[in-house]
Formats: structure tokens, sequence, C-alpha cells
């Protein structure tokens, strides 16, 4: 019975205990929660400050800005995509290649007087009236003197139009090309390449094909076939490539010279046609340059191989005079890859197809928001245009500033702030590697004109890349320039 009493007084002290002990872990459970949540709300508040601070001012673009809340908070960008099918509405990145030189090079910028005693001239007026004139920065001041004579030499003089996406799909090149031709005579488009993957997007040629791999300079490839337009293709089996004439504009609807360039390692067989026959060309292997010409009347030409180990350098559509224009578009290039091309390779095309002027339009994939300084960029544009001079040496180069560029702040578009300071970063480059430069922004209207192109149908609403009829605004500013520059 006392057993029983004591089982009992035993059992009611550790029920007394048992409410204490729970009530004492709940409040280490709650005390707990709230670290849980102090130190989220600290972290949170540190990585909106992180965000809101203008790295890129305080460090003189050295650090870009950046907003690590980005994939929880929604921030207004500098452009938009509105068409995925259309490639102009794609969103522009900084160039890899670019952000990789601003790694590698701690560049500090010189001031004029401390570059060249050239660059502390005084630079002109780059507008005379309804004119945006070519800025000639030229050794000598020799200005457009070899393409000059080659328009008076009885040939093909020939233009080369090298940038990135604002000028993709031929815009701006097919209206320079149609006005050139009417004032100097020539037919066709000029360069093509092997594949696109938008054809349709181009409105001067109707392009066609398949069984063709592509090698850009930003990616995985051999630099010994990289040329000025920075791609080669090889084909995957039986590959074909087609082009044909359109009457959509002047002077594309025929032409008088078809040829294609390629490197054959090997003995192989290459087709082509521009009438009804396909006829056979038996190469024989060797490691340089060969061409296949047809110089007929056409609207249409063809291409056809199955080899493997071809290198494909592309396809020319010209006349057997006047001037041709070749449109040379990379998405995505900022123009600094151009160091890298085969000056061996541009000597051996030149024995077929040559430059008497080389335009080089970028800037587009090296700005960021609010950036002012741009030296690194600079520095690397005058070792583009002395080796673009090196591979081309028989040719005038001309440095297009970039074209005005929108930011969205808040419910308004204009200028995005960093356009004065590349298009000066531009023209000191043109200034140091002594070649013609070309106000595009000022030629457009200077601050805030992309929100008027825009709105007018001049400019997509990324507020960056040019419509077909901003490109044809854009072309007659730049041919009324080359040809007051050509008196």
């Amino acid at each position: 019975m006392e057993e029983n009493n004591k089982l009992n007084e035993d059992k009611e002290t550790v029920n007394s205990k048992a409410p204490d002990e729970q009530t004492e872990k709940a409040s280490e459970a709650k005390h707990h929660h709230w670290h849980v949540w102090i130190i989220l709300v600290v972290a949170v508040v540190l990585l909106i400050i992180a965000s809101l601070v203008p790295w890129n001012k305080l460090t003189n673009g050295k650090v870009k800005d950046f907003n690590l809340l980005s994939d929880v908070i929604t921030t207004v960008t500098d452009s938009t995509s509105t068409d995925d099918g259309d490639p102009s509405q794609k969103k522009e990145e900084i160039d890899p290649e670019l952000l990789k030189a601003e790694q590698e090079q701690e560049f500090h910028r010189q001031t004029v007087a401390d570059t060249n005693d050239t660059i502390i001239q005084e630079v002109k007026p780059s507008r005379v009236g309804d004119l945006t004139l070519i800025e000639d920065y030229t050794s000598g001041n020799h200005g457009l003197s070899r393409f000059k004579a080659a328009l008076t030499s009885g040939r093909t003089a020939r233009i080369a139009v090298v940038g990135d996406s604002y000028i993709e799909g031929d815009i701006m090149c097919q209206d320079l090309r149609a006005k050139m031709q009417t004032a100097y005579g020539g037919s066709g488009v000029g360069y093509m390449n092997m594949h696109s993957d938008f054809p349709g997007f181009r409105r001067s040629v109707k392009q066609g094909g398949n069984g063709w791999k592509s090698f850009m300079a930003n990616g995985k490839c051999n630099f010994d076939f990289m040329w000025l337009a920075e791609q080669y293709f090889k084909p995957t089996g039986n590959a074909t490539a087609t082009y044909n004439g359109v009457t959509a504009l002047p002077h594309a609807d025929s032409w008088n010279s078809s040829k294609f360039l390629f490197i054959a390692p090997n003995n192989t067989t290459i087709s082509v046609k521009t009438g009804e026959e396909w006829e056979n060309h038996e190469i024989t292997g060797q490691p340089g340059v060969q061409c296949i010409s047809v110089n007929a009347p056409t609207t249409s030409f063809e291409v056809k191989t199955a080899d493997q180990q071809l290198i494909a350098l592309g396809v020319w559509l010209d006349g057997n005079a006047g001037v041709a224009v070749d449109c040379m578009s990379s998405r995505g290039f900022s123009g600094i890859t151009l160091t890298k091309i085969s000056a061996e390779l541009c000597r051996q095309m030149a024995e077929f197809v040559d430059y008497d002027l080389i335009i080089l339009e970028f800037g587009i994939n090296a700005m960021s928001a609010n950036q002012t300084n741009y030296s690194v960029y600079q520095s690397r544009m005058v070792d583009v245009i002395n080796h673009v001079r090196k591979c081309y040496p028989r040719a005038d180069i001309l440095l297009m500033g970039v074209g005005d560029r929108g930011q969205k702040s808040g419910g308004a578009v204009h200028s995005m702030k960093s356009c004065p300071y590349m298009v000066s970063a531009q023209r000191d480059a043109a200034r140091q590697a002594h070649c013609l430069f070309w106000d595009t922004r000022e030629a457009m209207g200077g601050e805030d004109a992309i929100v008027e192109w825009s709105k007018n149908g001049l400019a997509n609403k990324d507020y960056i890349h040019m419509t077909h009829k901003g490109g044809d605004r854009l072309a007659t500013e730049l041919f009324n320039a080359l040809q007051d520059a050509l008196k």
C-alpha cells in the first residue's frame, strides 16, 4: 500500500515538471525563429544597399552597377523586346570578349597631349546645315583618296560595312548600296554568307539552302579561317546555298558576276548553277584560297557540295563595274575580335575580292547605362583599326560612331547617358589610329533622337535598332556625307 502511494507521488512529481519543460522548449523555438527572421531581414537590407550603390560611377566604370534582387524585384531596363521573331528586337548585351578585355587590362586613359601630337588638333564641326560631315583624322588628310581612285578605275569599287546587329538583315546597307549604285553604277548585293537563321528578315535577296555549320569569331573556331566577316562555314553533309534576286530594291534583281570563295584541303567536287544546269567543278586540294567564278548575267546562283572538310568563306554577287557594298553583321560583337582575323587569309582573298573602303560600325555591345569611362574599348578599337589596315592596306577606313540609344527611366525614355561618352571614345580611337570618323548619333539628330525615330517608325521599340525605314534615312545621311567627302 505504501509502495503504491509512493509510486503515485512520483508520477505526480513527473507530471508537474512536464508543463514547465514544454514551455521552456516552446520559448527556445520561438526565440530561434526570431533569430532566423532577423538574419533574413538584415541580409535583404544589405542586398538592397549593395544594389543601390552606384558602383559604376564610384569606380569610374570599372565595376558595373548590379541588382542582386533582380530575380525578385522587377526593374526598369534600358531596352525592351517586343517580338522574338524579329532579330532586331533581341536585347543587346555587352560583348563577353570586351568584358574579358576589361578584366585583363588596367588601362589608364591618357590626355590628348600624352598620346599623339596629331590628336591635339582642333575638331572640325561635324555638322554643317543638314549635313553631318566625315571627320578626317588620316595621316596627311588623304580622306577617301583610295576609294575615289577606285571609282574612276573602271573596275568594281568595293565597300565593306562591318558591324553588329545594328545593320543585321542588310538594314541601312541595302539603301546605301542602292544609292551608290544609282550614282556610280553596279548591281547585285555583294557578299552573302552560306546560311542565315533569319533568311526572310533580309529584303535585298532571297536566300535559302541548308546543311551548313557556322563558325563565329566569338565561339569555338579556327582563326586561320577568320577574315573580315568574322565567320566561315563547313558542310555537315549534302549542303546547298541558294540566292535569288529581288525587285524590292534597285539593282538587286540581277548581277553579272557570281563568286564562291573557299578552302579545299582535299580534292573535291563543287557544283554551281546560274541557269538550268549544274556545272561540276573538280577541285584540286590545297591550303590556300580558291575561287569559282561565273561571269554571266543572272538572277540566281546556287552552290552544292558534300565535302565536310571544305571551308566556305562566302559568296559574292556583283556587277562588272560600279560599286559593290558588302554587309557583314555579327550579333553581339563589339568589334574587338577583329584583331584576331588572319592577315594572310585576307591577303589571299584580296586576289579575288579586295576592298577600297571599310566602314566599321560597332559600339552597341560595348555600352552600359551610366558608364562614362570607355578607355579600354577605345584602346582596343585603335588596335582593331590598325589590324584591319594591315589586313587590307589598300582600303580607306571609316569608323562610325554609335547611334543614339534609349533608356527607360520611370515612364519616360531618353538617350542613354553613356552615349556621348562612347561617341567621344570612338572619335578618339579614330584620331589615334588616323582614320575617318562619322558621328552617327549626330546624323540621327543628337540627344533624344532615338525617341523621335521610334515615334516616327524609324526605330524599333527597343530604342536601339533601326527599322528598314530608319535604315533608309540613315543611309541617305551617310551617302550625302560620302558624296561631300569625295568632292
